[in-house]
């Protein structure tokens, strides 16, 4: 049975990881569209090769100035913001998860509970720790981050208004176990990525999220359910018609988005942690 002091270490770490998640998810959200509607985007978002050209229809994204352009004149302010109700689903529980299991995981390498303690821990065992913690956190979590894409990546017309008819519709053509599709590729993302943030979400996973699944034809080609039988398969079709470029689409904005989506993340989390601790002692 545990002790009062780690219930609260655990309470602590669980509501300050899901409000500092949830103001990182809003703060940076814009720049999350506009990755995933290059990420689920088939056609290339530069148009600097001519066999690319051959291949594919004109690209409606190409850069992030442009894609900020037409979400905003097509959809308004509230365009840079969809799918945010099923991301903060995701980001608050994943980011409570994550600093929850990773204080134990730290707590159980150090043999105790103080932070201080788990200062002197290894960089190797810190990576471990992280490593963990995401991989944990995206488990318990993946199913509202797949609802997220598919909002986020739609566009307008809506193809699904809510994320309750999304979710319907996934369960009525993939079962239970199409929320957790795209799975494999996202926990082998996570792991250095988790690691080396905790120790210092995404390409491949957006391909075989998205695919099958219903959007308006202005967005581009559709990805059919037989386009990517699995991970390996995927890598090598998008290598074979975007070049190595196309496994890094939408990497500018998720660079932009990531240090201060790190940055929001841990300074709220720490004055959050740090309130709480003092005003439950």
């Amino acid at each position: 049975m545990e002790e009062p002091g780690q219930l609260k270490r655990a309470f602590i770490d669980s509501l300050a990881g899901a409000i500092a998640g949830g103001i990182s998810r809003t703060v940076t959200s814009p720049l999350d569209v506009i990755k995933i509607r290059f990420q689920v985007q088939l056609e290339p978002t530069s148009s600097w090769a001519v066999l690319q050209r051959e291949l594919y229809a004109p690209s409606k994204y190409t850069g992030i100035l442009q894609a900020s352009r037409d979400i905003f004149r097509e959809e308004g302010l509230p365009g840079f913001w969809r799918g945010n109700v099923p991301a903060l689903l995701m980001y608050m529980p994943y980011t409570a998860i994550q600093f929850t299991v990773l204080h134990k995981f730290k707590t159980f390498a150090a043999g105790s509970s103080k932070t201080e303690d788990h200062l002197h821990l290894s960089p190797y065992l810190s990576y471990v720790s992280g490593a963990l913690a995401g991989c944990a956190a995206t488990l318990g979590s993946y199913p509202f981050d797949l609802l997220r894409t598919i909002l986020a990546s739609q566009g307008e017309p809506k193809v699904y208004p809510t994320m309750r008819s999304a979710f319907i519709d996934i369960i009525n053509t993939r079962g239970i176990q199409g929320l957790y599709y795209g799975l494999s590729p996202t926990l082998v993302e996570i792991v250095p990525y988790a690691g080396l943030q905790f120790g210092s979400y995404d390409t491949l996973k957006r391909w075989m999220m998205i695919e099958g699944l219903q959007r308006h034809p202005k967005y581009g080609a559709r990805i059919e359910s037989e386009t990517y039988k699995n991970m390996y398969h995927a890598l090598k079709e998008i290598v074979v018609k975007e070049g190595w470029a196309g496994l890094y689409k939408g990497i500018f904005p998720s660079l932009v988005k990531s240090a201060p989506a790190a940055a929001v993340t841990f300074v709220s989390y720490e004055y959050i942690s740090d309130w709480l601790e003092s005003t439950l002692t």
